[in-house]
């Protein structure tokens, strides 16, 4: 089981929304949309901005087109872990690692 930190939520109307979670396992949790892929949730770019100082969702994303993402990761299966979250029927949960950010700005820049 992991044990889940609420960082944030939204992009719908309803108490079930995208969240991302911080666990005690130095990963990150995020509830999103399904795809019909288990490894696989869609989430609005603003659920992003959650994520803990200095750390960013170690997945690849890719961008949809209409203001959210699709990420991959270890789908998240255990009912003591699933219990700690607020999942809507369209709901799915992955865990994805957490990086630390170690670079700000734009390195071409700063060689000039």
């Amino acid at each position: 089981m992991l044990k889940l930190k609420f960082l944030g939520n939204g992009g719908s109307g309803t108490g079930e929304c995208p969240t991302l979670y911080a666990t005690d396992q130095d990963t990150y949790a995020v509830q999103g949309w399904t795809t019909g892929s288990a490894d696989t949730v869609e989430i609005p770019h603003l659920l992003l901005g959650f994520a803990e100082t200095d750390t960013y969702v170690g997945t690849q994303l890719a961008d949809t087109g209409r203001g959210t993402f699709t990420l991959t990761g270890r789908p998240i299966n255990d009912p003591e872990t699933l219990a700690q979250m607020n999942l809507a029927d369209d709901e799915s949960a992955i865990e994805v690692p957490k990086h630390t950010r170690r670079f700000y700005g734009n390195a071409a820049a700063a060689q000039q």
